[in-house]
């Protein structure tokens, strides 16, 4: 079983890019009668499937619309989201993520009704972190202070790339110029509330002209950088090319030396690192993608979301697995016949709960603190799991991994090697006795 967890999890990645922050983590909150917050609360992600074109390397959902039907989009955005907020009971929102797609699509008056929906329904502090991804296009821009207005108060910029060449070859509809005038006009509305998505693994990249390049974003950006590492998916575009010799991609050597200059330099200009691919400054980490990160309930909303909650409406008592039907016009449908597209949802034991909780802790830089793991596993601690296991020893004496008074986690050297060494510390779990997942 933890073998499919593994496997999830890597789906949990950005199709096209080794996206590390868009991976959600699920807990057993039967087994957390204590801590009631875990089911008061929950982040809220809304998915906008929309987008004008389809990028080169893009395996997302995402669909081209053959006709404008934003308003019906927003209805059923607005309606699922009544329902299963209805359904999880939470009585506060602690976040919001406006994805895609690209959600700078939308009108920013579709935004201010989803927000309006959620403040009608739960506590929404006007504190929350609300975030949107906009496409660096003129349009995207010219829709900044309104999105703003309506309630956004991060703005997550697909950037990806400085070099012209490199967007047209990718399929991208922004040039560098326009990416830059949007960033500014970003940071001019939300200072400290930007974060810029950088691209690296490009076709025909080298590791000088991603060190250049990074030094050039670094010069204009703001508090926050994501870093994505693109990989080839089946049936697109980029991956037909690589195929037929059309393009060249970086060798995993390159690749791997290219994510080691992007911390140091990221190091330098003063970001510190708080997970595998994050980094920021003056505190600015997404709050939301945290949320994840530390087993905290999830509510997804829209075609293809993914979600972690408790359905207490129902009479739940531990929390599921919940995925949205995918295509617009199927959900769109669904929603309007029953008032939400929940395409499949599974109830996980408490072995898929832990090996979530581990593979999500272990992509901090702070790991898993001896507390946290005590809220979904009383009974067995770090030390009486992994201690004892002769190959978790190799790791620690390597000082690839570290297990101490604070808890379990990587080296800086070791975060870079987490895809190896997660298989490892999955094993040592799937040896314990707990109880199955419900049938």
């Amino acid at each position: 079983m933890l073998k499919y967890i593994f496997r999830e999890v890597s789906r949990g990645f950005s199709p096209g890019l080794r996206r590390f922050s868009d991976v959600k983590v699920t807990e057993n909150v039967a087994e957390s009668p204590a801590f009631p917050h875990l089911i008061e609360q929950a982040s809220l992600y809304l998915h906008w499937p929309y987008c004008l074109r389809r990028c080169t390397y893009c395996n997302f959902n995402k669909y081209i619309p053959k006709e404008d039907n934003e308003d019906i989009m927003a209805k059923c955005l607005q309606r699922e989201t009544e329902t299963l907020l209805q359904l999880s009971q939470v009585s506060c929102i602690t976040s919001v993520f406006f994805g895609g797609g690209t959600p700078s699509l939308a009108h920013p008056s579709t935004i201010a009704k989803i927000l309006e929906t959620v403040s009608n329904q739960v506590y929404l502090s006007d504190e929350a972190e609300v975030t949107l991804e906009v496409n660096p296009t003129p349009v995207g821009m010219s829709k900044l202070k309104d999105f703003h207005f309506a309630g956004v108060n991060r703005f997550s910029i697909g950037v990806q790339s400085l070099q012209d060449e490199h967007l047209k070859s990718l399929g991208r509809d922004h040039s560098s110029l326009e990416a830059l005038q949007t960033l500014e006009e970003a940071r001019r509305l939300c200072p400290g509330g930007v974060s810029v998505d950088i691209m690296f693994g490009r076709p025909e990249q080298t590791i000088e002209s991603w060190s250049n390049e990074l030094s050039e974003m670094l010069r204009v950006c703001d508090d926050h950088v994501s870093l994505y590492q693109l990989t080839l998916e089946r049936g697109t575009q980029l991956f037909k090319q690589v195929h037929c010799g059309q393009v060249t991609m970086p060798t995993e050597e390159m690749t791997a030396e290219m994510y080691r200059c992007a911390r140091k330099t990221l190091q330098q200009h003063g970001f510190q690192q708080y997970e595998v691919s994050n980094f920021a400054k003056n505190n600015s980490q997404s709050r939301h993608n945290l949320s994840y990160w530390k087993g905290k309930q999830y509510i997804g909303v829209g075609p293809g979301a993914h979600g972690r909650f408790v359905p207490l409406g129902e009479g739940g008592a531990a929390r599921e697995a919940r995925t949205q039907t995918l295509e617009p016009d199927v959900w769109i449908r669904e929603v309007q016949q029953r008032g939400h597209g929940t395409r499949r949802r599974i109830q996980l034991g408490h072995l898929e709960l832990l090996g979530e909780v581990l593979v999500m802790g272990m992509r901090m830089t702070k790991g898993i603190n001896h507390k946290h793991w005590e809220l979904f596993n009383p009974e067995l601690g770090l030390h009486e799991i992994f201690g004892a296991s002769p190959v978790v020893q190799e790791l620690l004496q390597s000082g690839q991994l570290i297990l101490d008074d604070r808890g379990l986690r990587c080296s800086w050297d070791g975060l870079a090697l987490l895809d190896s060494i997660l298989p490892i510390l999955l094993l040592e779990l799937d040896k314990q006795s707990f109880p199955k997942a419900a049938s």
